[in-house]
């Protein structure tokens, strides 16, 4: 079923561009399946059930990369895997394709097969490295040195609503710094992988 129908059974005003509501699609699907968590509560509170759309192209190939949860850059160095918010997200995932042609609005993406996933252990092994990767050296006072090109599958990425939004970092003699907030996103490599891409890194 394609979104702006999908909106239409739900009696959801699917208005506005791609860019202003961006995440517009996700936000019918999450109604569409009864979705009603929010902030630190999975999608699926009593499922333990994170829901994550990904825009694919004709091929099934993801478009974009995976938004997963904020960093908290000001406890970087308190944070572990084991107890992390972006571990409890990936525990388990409803991934629900959207098929996105090329020039069509986003009213026209097209509901594909869903995948539930949950990592094998070799998969958050690389999470896990991938993580540590990132927190430490925001420990550490590098903060400007994060780029998304860290991680092999688990990248660190802005996420603000705008360039002008701030917030808390420490550098590497403990001052204080004002940057740009960041949140985990998965690679394209790793979900296409999963969505079954075969051109994607085995996973």
């Amino acid at each position: 079923m394609e979104i702006g129908v999908l909106a239409a059974a739900l009696g959801v005003a699917a208005l506005g561009s791609a860019v202003r509501t961006k995440g517009m699609p996700g936000g019918i699907v999450e109604r569409a399946l009864g979705a009603t968590g929010s902030g630190k509560v999975h999608d699926f509170p009593n499922l333990g059930i994170e829901l994550k759309t990904i825009p694919v192209d004709d091929r099934g190939m993801p478009i974009e990369s995976t938004y997963v949860c904020t960093l908290s850059l000001a406890r970087a160095d308190e944070q572990e895997w084991e107890s992390s918010w972006v571990r409890a997200k990936l525990s388990r995932v409803l991934f629900v394709p959207l098929i996105a042609k090329q020039g069509a609005s986003w009213r026209a993406r097209r509901v594909a097969s869903p995948l539930l996933w949950s990592p094998t252990k070799a998969q958050e092994d690389v999470l896990r490295n991938d993580f540590d990767e990132v927190v430490g050296l925001v420990g550490v006072g590098r903060i400007e040195q994060l780029t998304a090109h860290f991680g092999r599958w688990l990248q660190v990425r802005p996420k603000a609503a705008h360039g002008r939004i701030r917030t808390l970092a420490w550098g590497r003699e403990g001052e204080a710094i004002a940057t740009v907030p960041r949140g985990f996103y998965l690679r394209t490599r790793f979900t296409g992988a999963l969505l079954g891409d075969p051109s994607a890194e085995p996973v």
